[in-house]
């Protein structure tokens, strides 16, 4: 993200650092000690803002969510006079920016959630609010698109919007487990087959018409 010119207080470089560090090693794997390395600041400075780690990791998945939320919310996608186009071109950029080391592309909350659900209440809370956050914003697009396109069917616009997260959560962990983002790409790409056929049938005959 670009920050221009404007110098990062600790608390933003603290709440970067664990950006990185997570992603690339889990939240028990990284010490308080490597986050105040990672962004340059003692660890007075952490306890100064945050009381622990766990409130560092809270802290971490809201910019996290704060950040995602911004970079999706400009994309060209929204450009798009069609809701399922949009929801198409959604998963087109989610494809785009599988970019770089696996760590650099996987998300946060989903990391996270995976290894404390059960341990740490306040961060899966937050991990959660993240997810379905996101899911909420493509979930508007899909029920615009059903609603044009008269889709009645025994799913709801949030259940699917909920089902792109878990795809892609899904496709994360496979490219972890082959290292490489392709499998992730591919997996996007079923997505991306699988809710035109959904809506196929209704679209081709509004089209048909028009």
């Amino acid at each position: 993200m670009d920050r221009g010119t404007t110098p990062q207080t600790p608390k933003a470089k603290l709440l970067d650092a664990a950006l990185i560090l997570i992603r690339e090693k889990g939240y028990s794997s990284t010490s308080v000690d490597e986050l105040c390395h990672q962004a340059g600041v003692s660890k007075g400075a952490f306890f100064h803002y945050f009381k622990s780690k766990e409130a560092l990791a809270v802290a971490a998945a809201n910019h996290w969510s704060a950040s995602t939320t911004a970079f999706f919310e400009t994309a060209p996608y929204h450009k798009h006079s069609d809701p399922l186009d949009r929801v198409l071109g959604y998963l087109d950029l989610r494809k785009a920016i599988l970019k770089g080391e696996i760590a650099e592309f996987t998300c946060l909350a989903g990391m996270m959630v995976q290894e404390i659900y059960g341990t740490h209440p306040d961060i899966r809370e937050a991990c959660e609010a993240s997810i379905s956050g996101h899911a909420a914003k493509v979930e508007a697009d899909i029920a615009e698109a059903m609603k044009r396109y008269r889709v009645r069917a025994p799913w709801t616009a949030e259940s699917l919007a909920l089902h792109t997260q878990a795809v892609l959560q899904g496709a994360f962990i496979m490219a972890k487990a082959k290292g490489s983002a392709a499998t992730a790409a591919a997996s996007i790409d079923h997505l991306h087959r699988y809710i035109e056929l959904l809506f196929q049938p209704t679209r081709r005959k509004s089209k048909e018409k028009s």
